[in-house]
C-alpha cells in the first residue's frame, strides 16, 4: 500500500467531510462496472458507508493499494 495516501469523503449519514488513509477504505468489484462500490467506516458519526465507485474512484483506490474484493472469478 501506498504509505500516506488518504482519501476525503463525505460521510452519508451525517454529511461530514472527513479525511481517512487508505487502509480505512474496502473496494468491492461486481459482475458490471455500475456493481463497483467502496465502503469506509464514519470516524464522526460511526456509521457504516457504502458509495457507488466509478472507472476514477476504482483507478485510485487501487493504486493506493486499498483491499480488494472481487464478486467474480477473474479471467485469464
Amino acid at each position: 500500500m501506498e504509505a500516506g495516501t488518504r482519501f476525503k469523503v463525505y460521510c452519508s449519514e451525517c454529511r461530514e467531510k472527513v479525511e481517512l488513509p487508505a487502509e480505512e477504505f474496502r473496494l468491492t468489484l461486481g459482475r458490471t462496472p455500475e456493481q463497483a462500490h467502496y465502503s469506509f467506516g464514519c470516524p464522526r458519526c460511526g456509521a457504516g458507508v457504502r458509495k457507488p465507485a466509478g472507472e476514477k474512484i476504482v483507478e485510485a483506490l487501487t493504486a493506493a493499494g486499498v483491499r480488494t474484493m472481487r464478486l467474480v472469478p477473474v479471467e485469464g
